[in-house]
Protein backbone atom coordinates (compact mmCIF):
# COMPACT_ATOMS: atom_id res chain seq x y z
CA UNK A 1 0.00 0.00 0.00
CA UNK A 2 1.18 3.49 -0.83
CA UNK A 3 2.54 5.41 2.17
CA UNK A 4 0.56 8.65 1.92
CA UNK A 5 2.53 10.44 4.65
CA UNK A 6 5.86 9.90 2.84
CA UNK A 7 4.34 11.30 -0.33
CA UNK A 8 2.98 14.35 1.50
CA UNK A 9 6.32 15.05 3.23
CA UNK A 10 8.30 14.75 -0.02
CA UNK A 11 5.96 17.25 -1.66
CA UNK A 12 6.12 19.53 1.40
CA UNK A 13 9.91 19.78 1.16
CA UNK A 14 9.60 20.78 -2.50
CA UNK A 15 6.82 23.27 -1.66
CA UNK A 16 8.75 24.96 1.17
CA UNK A 17 11.88 25.27 -0.99
CA UNK A 18 9.82 27.10 -3.62
CA UNK A 19 8.30 29.38 -0.98
CA UNK A 20 11.76 30.25 0.35
CA UNK A 21 12.82 31.30 -3.14
CA UNK A 22 9.84 33.65 -3.36
CA UNK A 23 10.08 35.08 0.17
CA UNK A 24 13.22 34.64 2.29
CA UNK A 25 13.09 33.68 5.96
CA UNK A 26 14.67 37.08 6.72
CA UNK A 27 11.68 38.78 5.08
CA UNK A 28 9.32 36.66 7.18
CA UNK A 29 11.23 37.56 10.34
CA UNK A 30 10.80 41.26 9.54
CA UNK A 31 7.01 40.79 9.33
CA UNK A 32 6.64 39.12 12.74
CA UNK A 33 6.15 42.38 14.66
CA UNK A 34 2.94 43.08 12.74
CA UNK A 35 1.28 39.75 13.58
CA UNK A 36 -1.84 39.66 15.80
CA UNK A 37 -1.72 39.06 19.56
CA UNK A 38 -2.01 35.29 20.11
CA UNK A 39 -4.90 33.56 21.88
CA UNK A 40 -4.33 30.44 23.99
CA UNK A 41 -5.82 27.32 22.44
CA UNK A 42 -4.74 25.30 25.46
CA UNK A 43 -6.71 27.57 27.81
CA UNK A 44 -9.71 27.65 25.46
CA UNK A 45 -9.94 23.84 25.49
CA UNK A 46 -9.22 23.45 29.20
CA UNK A 47 -12.01 25.86 30.14
CA UNK A 48 -14.56 24.78 27.52
CA UNK A 49 -17.61 22.64 28.23
CA UNK A 50 -17.50 21.12 24.74
CA UNK A 51 -13.91 21.40 23.47
CA UNK A 52 -14.86 21.20 19.81
CA UNK A 53 -12.05 22.22 17.44
CA UNK A 54 -14.01 22.83 14.23
CA UNK A 55 -11.95 22.26 11.12
CA UNK A 56 -12.03 24.08 7.80
CA UNK A 57 -11.04 21.47 5.20
CA UNK A 58 -11.84 21.33 1.48
CA UNK A 59 -10.49 17.89 0.62
CA UNK A 60 -8.50 14.90 1.90
CA UNK A 61 -6.16 12.39 0.26
CA UNK A 62 -8.51 9.51 1.02
CA UNK A 63 -11.90 11.12 0.25
CA UNK A 64 -11.03 13.64 -2.47
CA UNK A 65 -12.99 16.89 -2.55
CA UNK A 66 -15.34 17.37 0.39
CA UNK A 67 -16.37 20.96 -0.40
CA UNK A 68 -14.23 22.41 -3.19
CA UNK A 69 -15.73 25.91 -3.19
CA UNK A 70 -15.72 26.30 0.60
CA UNK A 71 -15.14 29.90 1.67
CA UNK A 72 -13.36 30.59 5.00
CA UNK A 73 -15.01 34.02 5.31
CA UNK A 74 -18.39 32.26 5.53
CA UNK A 75 -17.70 28.96 7.29
CA UNK A 76 -15.17 30.02 9.94
CA UNK A 77 -17.40 32.75 11.49
CA UNK A 78 -20.33 30.31 11.43
CA UNK A 79 -18.25 27.84 13.44
CA UNK A 80 -17.42 30.52 16.00
CA UNK A 81 -21.04 31.66 16.22
CA UNK A 82 -22.20 28.06 16.72
CA UNK A 83 -19.93 27.64 19.73
CA UNK A 84 -16.63 26.11 18.57
CA UNK A 85 -13.91 26.34 21.24
CA UNK A 86 -11.14 26.66 18.65
CA UNK A 87 -10.56 26.35 14.91
CA UNK A 88 -8.31 24.18 12.78
CA UNK A 89 -7.52 25.44 9.30
CA UNK A 90 -5.70 23.17 6.86
CA UNK A 91 -3.09 25.02 4.83
CA UNK A 92 -1.69 22.19 2.68
CA UNK A 93 -2.64 22.91 -0.92
CA UNK A 94 -1.92 19.77 -2.95
CA UNK A 95 -3.51 17.15 -0.69
CA UNK A 96 -6.08 19.18 1.28
CA UNK A 97 -6.95 22.14 -0.97
CA UNK A 98 -5.91 24.67 1.65
CA UNK A 99 -3.76 27.78 1.81
CA UNK A 100 -2.23 30.20 4.30
CA UNK A 101 -4.63 32.73 2.78
CA UNK A 102 -7.47 30.85 4.49
CA UNK A 103 -6.06 31.72 7.94
CA UNK A 104 -5.29 35.28 6.87
CA UNK A 105 -8.91 35.68 5.69
CA UNK A 106 -10.41 34.11 8.81
CA UNK A 107 -8.29 35.75 11.53
CA UNK A 108 -9.97 39.20 11.63
CA UNK A 109 -13.43 37.61 11.67
CA UNK A 110 -13.19 35.49 14.85
CA UNK A 111 -11.90 35.82 18.42
CA UNK A 112 -11.27 32.13 19.15
CA UNK A 113 -7.85 30.45 18.68
CA UNK A 114 -6.75 29.17 15.27
CA UNK A 115 -4.54 26.12 14.72
CA UNK A 116 -2.42 26.01 11.57
CA UNK A 117 -2.88 22.39 10.54
CA UNK A 118 -0.18 21.33 8.14
CA UNK A 119 2.86 19.10 7.90
CA UNK A 120 5.48 21.26 9.62
CA UNK A 121 8.97 20.16 8.62
CA UNK A 122 10.80 23.50 8.56
CA UNK A 123 11.18 26.49 10.90
CA UNK A 124 10.13 28.64 7.95
CA UNK A 125 6.56 27.34 8.29
CA UNK A 126 6.41 28.51 11.91
CA UNK A 127 7.17 32.06 10.83
CA UNK A 128 4.46 31.78 8.16
CA UNK A 129 1.96 30.60 10.78
CA UNK A 130 2.77 33.52 13.06
CA UNK A 131 2.50 36.12 10.32
CA UNK A 132 -0.93 35.01 9.06
CA UNK A 133 -2.32 35.04 12.61
CA UNK A 134 -2.32 31.41 13.76
CA UNK A 135 -2.23 30.87 17.53
CA UNK A 136 -0.99 27.28 17.48
CA UNK A 137 0.71 24.81 15.16
CA UNK A 138 0.51 21.06 14.72
CA UNK A 139 3.71 19.05 15.09
CA UNK A 140 3.31 15.45 13.91
CA UNK A 141 5.56 12.86 15.57
CA UNK A 142 5.30 10.56 12.53
CA UNK A 143 6.68 13.34 10.32
CA UNK A 144 9.58 14.48 12.53
CA UNK A 145 12.54 12.92 14.29
CA UNK A 146 12.38 13.50 18.06
CA UNK A 147 15.23 16.03 18.20
CA UNK A 148 13.84 18.01 15.26
CA UNK A 149 10.39 17.99 16.82
CA UNK A 150 11.79 19.43 20.07
CA UNK A 151 13.60 22.17 18.13
CA UNK A 152 10.40 23.10 16.28
CA UNK A 153 8.52 23.19 19.59
CA UNK A 154 11.11 25.52 21.10
CA UNK A 155 11.04 27.86 18.08
CA UNK A 156 7.23 27.87 18.07
CA UNK A 157 7.23 28.97 21.71
CA UNK A 158 9.79 31.69 20.97
CA UNK A 159 7.37 33.01 18.36
CA UNK A 160 4.43 32.92 20.80
CA UNK A 161 2.79 29.90 19.17
CA UNK A 162 1.37 27.00 21.16
CA UNK A 163 2.04 23.43 20.05
CA UNK A 164 -0.39 20.58 19.51
CA UNK A 165 1.81 17.47 19.38
CA UNK A 166 0.19 14.67 17.42
CA UNK A 167 0.97 11.03 18.08
CA UNK A 168 -0.66 7.87 16.74
CA UNK A 169 0.97 5.03 18.67
CA UNK A 170 2.57 4.16 22.01
CA UNK A 171 5.96 4.17 20.24
CA UNK A 172 5.63 7.95 19.95
CA UNK A 173 4.99 8.61 23.66
CA UNK A 174 8.65 9.67 24.00
CA UNK A 175 7.79 12.85 22.07
CA UNK A 176 5.69 14.11 24.98
CA UNK A 177 7.50 16.41 27.42
CA UNK A 178 6.64 19.30 29.73
CA UNK A 179 7.00 21.91 27.01
CA UNK A 180 4.14 20.47 24.98
CA UNK A 181 0.96 22.53 25.29
CA UNK A 182 -1.52 19.93 24.02
CA UNK A 183 -1.25 16.24 23.11
CA UNK A 184 -3.31 15.02 20.17
CA UNK A 185 -4.12 11.39 19.42
CA UNK A 186 -4.71 10.91 15.72
CA UNK A 187 -7.19 8.11 15.15
CA UNK A 188 -6.06 8.05 11.53
CA UNK A 189 -2.91 6.24 10.44
CA UNK A 190 -1.15 8.77 8.20
CA UNK A 191 0.58 6.03 6.25
CA UNK A 192 -2.58 4.20 5.19
CA UNK A 193 -5.28 6.76 6.19
CA UNK A 194 -7.17 3.96 7.98
CA UNK A 195 -9.21 5.47 10.84
CA UNK A 196 -10.04 3.80 14.16
CA UNK A 197 -11.63 5.91 16.91
CA UNK A 198 -10.66 3.29 19.51
CA UNK A 199 -7.05 4.47 19.12
CA UNK A 200 -7.79 7.41 21.43
CA UNK A 201 -9.19 5.11 24.12
CA UNK A 202 -6.23 2.70 23.81
CA UNK A 203 -3.70 5.48 24.39
CA UNK A 204 -5.64 7.57 26.93
CA UNK A 205 -4.33 5.71 29.97
CA UNK A 206 -0.70 6.09 28.82
CA UNK A 207 -0.86 9.88 28.54
CA UNK A 208 0.10 12.44 31.23
CA UNK A 209 -2.93 13.23 33.38
CA UNK A 210 -2.08 16.93 33.52
CA UNK A 211 -1.91 17.29 29.71
CA UNK A 212 -4.67 18.87 27.63
CA UNK A 213 -5.64 15.88 25.48
CA UNK A 214 -7.15 16.15 22.01
CA UNK A 215 -8.75 13.35 19.99
CA UNK A 216 -8.41 13.85 16.23
CA UNK A 217 -10.11 12.31 13.17
CA UNK A 218 -13.08 10.05 12.64
CA UNK A 219 -15.37 11.67 15.21
CA UNK A 220 -18.92 11.87 13.88
CA UNK A 221 -21.12 10.86 16.84
CA UNK A 222 -21.85 13.13 19.86
CA UNK A 223 -21.94 10.00 22.06
CA UNK A 224 -18.30 9.31 21.17
CA UNK A 225 -17.38 12.81 22.36
CA UNK A 226 -19.08 12.08 25.70
CA UNK A 227 -17.09 8.84 26.03
CA UNK A 228 -13.84 10.55 25.07
CA UNK A 229 -14.47 13.31 27.60
CA UNK A 230 -15.01 10.69 30.30
CA UNK A 231 -11.66 9.17 29.27
CA UNK A 232 -9.89 12.47 29.92
CA UNK A 233 -9.96 14.27 26.56
CA UNK A 234 -10.68 18.00 26.48
CA UNK A 235 -10.39 18.70 22.75
CA UNK A 236 -12.14 17.03 19.81
CA UNK A 237 -10.93 17.92 16.33
CA UNK A 238 -13.77 17.45 13.84
CA UNK A 239 -13.79 18.51 10.20
CA UNK A 240 -15.36 16.19 7.66
CA UNK A 241 -18.53 15.63 9.75
CA UNK A 242 -19.25 19.36 9.42
CA UNK A 243 -17.65 20.17 6.06
CA UNK A 244 -19.54 17.53 4.09
CA UNK A 245 -22.82 19.32 4.89
CA UNK A 246 -24.20 22.42 3.17
CA UNK A 247 -24.06 24.54 6.33
CA UNK A 248 -21.14 23.40 8.50
CA UNK A 249 -21.90 25.97 11.21
CA UNK A 250 -25.48 24.72 11.64
CA UNK A 251 -24.26 21.11 11.70
CA UNK A 252 -21.83 22.04 14.47
CA UNK A 253 -24.59 23.80 16.41
CA UNK A 254 -26.78 20.66 16.26
CA UNK A 255 -23.79 18.50 17.25
CA UNK A 256 -23.11 20.67 20.31
CA UNK A 257 -26.76 20.47 21.38
CA UNK A 258 -26.54 16.67 21.19
CA UNK A 259 -23.47 16.65 23.48
CA UNK A 260 -25.18 18.63 26.27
Amino acid sequence: MKDILSEIIANKRFEVDLQKQAISIEQLQEGISESPTPRSMKQALASSASGIIAEFKRRSPSKGWIQEEACPEEIVPSYAAAGASALSILTDEKFFGGSLKDIRAARPLVEIPILRKDFIIDEYQLYQAKIVGADAVLLIAAALELEKCNKKKKKAHELGLEVLLEIHSSEELAYINKGIDMVGINNRNLGTFFTDIENSFRLAGQLPQDAVLVSESGISDPEIVKRLRAAGFRGFLIGETFMKTQRPGETLQNFLQAIQ
